[in-house]
């Protein structure tokens, strides 16, 4: 089976367009329940942060009204809690050697926004990772993380279809008007051909090596593709 690196921000706070610190991290439901896909088909799965820290949890993202009711809150929480000792002792993002993967995936929350977006390690890794035709999954928030990526002065994915948590779903369920910047406007500005559907309904491009997902409903049908995708 494929072995699988999972790229999640290690940020625990956002700086906003006020300036005050918006508390963050991951987006429960996109690591969980990618995660759990991957693991269940067979795959190795390793976690990996700037720095090696541990990441943290969007509190937000593992309230009743977020996670899509109560139930489904504490399933999260029972499954972070099953993996806290990965998530505790991630690798270094640094150290990581991607000839050693099959493949990149990237859940969101708006952590990315703080780290991944300019994180010199993550591109690195992004542009071996397409050059050697490696399947790249960022999802939500997670193709922020793409911004990182550039050969010689460019943008790595320019002119690469995909998709990303749009603008209308940021100022109307997302951070709003006083969100920093929006990583929708800033693929396209870098010349990312954005594909999104419906506020809120899952939504999955595929451009060769490239597999992108909108929204945190979309992170179930994310993994599948991967797994599609690596056969």
């Amino acid at each position: 089976m494929a072995n699988i690196l999972m790229v999640v921000s290690a940020a625990d706070s956002l700086t906003m367009k006020d300036g005050n610190e918006h508390p963050t991290g991951y987006w429960a439901e996109e690591l969980v329940v990618s995660h759990q896909t991957l693991i269940e088909a067979g795959n190795t799965v390793h976690i990996a942060t700037p720095g090696g820290r541990k990441p943290t949890v969007d509190q937000v993202s593992l309230a009743a009204e977020s996670a899509g009711g109560e139930d489904r809150a504490q399933g999260f929480r029972d499954y972070l809690a099953k993996i806290d000792g990965e998530l505790a002792h991630p690798l270094v993002l640094a150290d990581v050697d991607i000839a050693a993967y099959d493949a990149v995936v990237m859940p969101g929350g708006h952590g990315p926004m703080a780290d991944l977006y300019k994180d010199a390690d993550l591109g690195r890794i992004l542009v071996a990772a397409d050059r050697s035709g490696k399947i790249i999954a960022p999802f939500c928030h997670g193709p922020a993380g793409l911004l990182s990526a550039t050969e010689d002065g460019a943008f790595a994915f320019k002119g690469r279809r995909l998709t990303v948590f749009t603008n209308e779903e940021e100022l109307g369920g997302g951070t709003g008007e006083n969100t920093p910047w929006l990583v929708e406007d800033a693929l396209k500005e870098k010349g990312a051909v954005i594909e999104n559907a419906a506020a809120w309904t899952s939504n999955v491009v595929r451009d060769g090596n490239l597999i992108t997902g909108q929204n945190p409903q979309s992170s179930e049908d994310v993994a599948k593709e991967v797994l599609a995708a690596l056969g």
